[in-house]
């Protein structure tokens, strides 16, 4: 009887917006790669490199690079962490790595054990198109050595 219309605005229907949840319990190998939003509350070995924000929860282990538009870490991660736009190290959050990013938020309790580069004069981050960003977050694989 009742048909469920999706909400239009100006002639275009609004999506919820997607989130990519890697729950507590849950270990996973590998780069993660992701054009929206991520939560990670479980273990992850490798590199994380998202379109959208990341959350590293309280129960998160991430031993790898974190590269994304936005960051709010309140567990842990080993390895260099490069955002965009606006990073926030919650109380008890530790990085052991360099932070790269636009904007930088520390809590009272969070750690960081690395160097930092931030603000605008930051080349890396400064007024990135998707497709710079997107070229720039790109996992570099060392060169093979001969023996």
């Amino acid at each position: 009887m009742f048909k469920k219309q999706p909400l239009k605005v100006n002639n275009t229907a609004q999506k919820p917006p997607s989130l990519n949840m890697i729950s507590e319990g849950t270990h996973i190998k590998g780069t993660i790669n992701s054009k929206s939003d991520l939560r990670i509350a479980g273990r992850i070995d490798g590199d994380c490199i998202c379109k959208g924000k990341i959350i590293v929860t309280s129960t998160a282990n991430l031993s790898g690079n974190l590269i994304s538009t936005d960051a709010d870490i309140s567990g842990y991660v080993d390895g260099t962490v490069k955002v965009a736009g606006k990073l926030t190290l919650r109380q008890g959050s530790v990085v052991g790595g360099d932070l790269h990013t636009k904007t930088l938020i520390v809590e009272e309790g969070a750690q960081f054990n690395g160097s930092c580069k931030m603000g605008e004069g930051n080349a890396e981050l400064n007024g990135m198109l998707d497709a710079e960003f997107a070229k720039s977050t790109k996992i570099k694989k060392p060169a093979k050595q001969e023996a």
